[in-house]
């Protein structure tokens, strides 16, 4: 089985929404950092342009990948610049340290 990694840079605001629609779809987990940077859209207000925002990381299987970016695109979409991006990204394997064993998807 393969796996992939989708990324997403997203709007602070719109974190909650985009857990609880991952929930609903059963992903087993995901991890977020908060930070800053700017990109289509710049806080020109701030001396370092930098908006903050929420980075998303999450594995699945590669069945599961175009599901999972639909549902952040869905919750995420406003139309105005600054909406985010996500990304996919091919993983070649994935190790569990707790076990030292390599890891494999789940099955949707």
């Amino acid at each position: 089985m393969e796996w992939k990694k989708v990324v997403a840079i997203i709007r602070e605001n719109k974190l909650r929404e985009v857990e609880d629609r991952l929930k609903d779809l059963q992903v087993g987990g995901i991890s977020v950092t908060r930070g800053a940077g700017y990109g289509e859209y710049a806080n020109l207000f701030s001396s370092d342009w930098c908006v903050t925002h929420a980075r998303l990381e999450i594995y699945c299987e590669a069945s599961r990948a175009d599901v999972i970016v639909q549902a952040i695109m869905d919750t995420t979409h406003t139309g105005s610049t600054g909406d985010g991006i996500v990304v996919v990204i091919p993983v070649e394997r994935m190790y569990r340290i707790k076990t030292k064993t390599e890891a494999k998807p789940e099955k949707a």
